[in-house]
């Protein structure tokens, strides 16, 4: 998708990935704009994602549906969540951050993040 100021966006999530991550979750592409864009990402039962950092990539997540838990460090702290349907969190720039699903159904969560323009 390419985004202009006046580019008005209407998706609807697809049934099959746009592309697996890095980390290996299925990641769906939603509307993108100059300043960011939105993602629906799906961790399957019984996964945990592979661990990784963005160099410059910032993310605030909420937890659309399933229990996981969310490992997070960078240079100040590291710290370990559980989370949940309504669960939102932030992935600052440089974090190293890993999830996995504990419960018995896929771990959707929408995030938003700065990079619309790598995948516009």
């Amino acid at each position: 998708m390419v985004g202009t100021e006046m580019n008005l966006q209407t998706t609807s999530l697809r049934p099959a990935a746009d592309y697996i991550a890095p980390d290996g979750s299925e990641i769906r592409l939603l509307p993108t704009m100059k300043g960011g864009g939105l993602c629906h990402c799906t961790l399957p039962t019984g996964k945990t994602s592979s661990p990784v950092a963005h160099r410059e990539v910032e993310e605030i997540w909420y937890v659309l549906s399933g229990v996981g838990e969310v490992w997070r460090k960078n240079a100040v702290m590291e710290a370990s969540i559980s989370v949940s349907a309504g669960s939102s969190l932030t992935i600052p720039a440089r974090t190293s951050f890993q999830f996995r699903n504990t419960g018995d159904s896929p771990l959707c969560i929408l995030y938003s993040d700065d990079a619309a323009m790598a995948r516009s």
